[in-house]
């Protein structure tokens, strides 16, 4: 069922979880439509072109708020809050966790490709 007991995340759940990161990531954002009436009459709406360096910002900006919510969480628990249980501290410590090894692996991957782009022939 999960390895490492109860609580568990196994590898295919990762996999899975990844998957729906890449494919989040690949969706381009809707263009926002004028109402009807509106505009130029048989015109294609303009697309919004994706910005890799503001879209790896995000990424990052909520990497770290989940480590710092997860954190303030476990701050909270120590202290003797009774407001936050045990189960949700460690369930965010692991989306905490989860979010900075794929964020790890895609700057592997990065580099990887940074470092075949450099050792390529011109």
């Amino acid at each position: 069922m999960s390895i490492g007991g109860i609580g568990g995340i196994d590898s295919s759940r990762i996999q899975a979880m990844m998957e729906q990161l890449k494919a989040a990531a690949t969706k381009p954002a809707a263009a926002p439509l004028a109402p009807a009436g509106l505009g130029n009459v048989g015109a294609k709406p303009a697309v919004e072109k994706l910005d890799f360096a503001e879209a790896l910002k995000t990424s990052l900006q909520q990497v770290s708020d989940t480590q710092k919510a997860a954190q303030a969480l476990g701050q909270r628990f120590a202290m003797g809050d009774d407001t936050v249980s045990l189960s949700d501290t460690m369930i965010a410590m692991q989306k905490s966790s989860i979010a900075f090894q794929g964020t790890v692996q895609v700057r592997n991957k990065l580099v990887s490709a940074y470092h075949d782009i450099m050792n390529m022939q011109v």
